[in-house]
């Protein structure tokens, strides 16, 4: 395998966070699916609001690019804003199209599959005092 193929395969898998620091802009209007883009073979992420109790991101997936199964301590958010994604919790498949959402229970082991490019949004509530101290 040449070098050129292996960062090839490295890119594939990339998780990108976008730079721009702190939230978006308050008090101003937003077109949410303008605010990320697409990057080839990439993830996107950018963080809308972090706080101590939780936080919203919103994400972009290049075609063929989803998330690995995952279990996350807090309920979850999800709503697809373009495109489609299907979103497997405790084994139970659920398409989603644009303008759909689920929540995603605590505890509950989930991943992301692409149908295509899509992008979504991401709130996290953290609920109770353990659940705050560690971000």
């Amino acid at each position: 395998m040449s070098p050129k193929d292996n960062i090839k395969k490295v890119r594939r898998k990339a998780i990108i966070p976008v730079s721009d620091p702190g939230e978006l802009e308050k008090s101003k209007s937003h077109i949410i699916v303008e605010i990320i883009e697409y990057v080839s073979n990439s993830v996107v992420i950018k963080t809308i609001i972090k706080k101590s109790t939780g936080n919203i991101s919103i994400m972009s997936f290049d075609s063929g690019e989803g998330l690995t199964e995952k279990t996350s301590p807090f309920d979850t958010f999800a709503q697809i804003i373009e495109g489609k994604a299907e979103i497997v919790i405790d084994k139970v498949s659920n398409l989603l199209e644009s303008g759909q959402g689920i929540i995603i229970p605590a505890h509950s082991p989930n991943y992301i599959r692409p149908n295509g490019r899509f992008k979504m949004i991401l709130t996290v509530i953290k609920n109770g005092p353990e659940e705050i101290g560690g971000n």
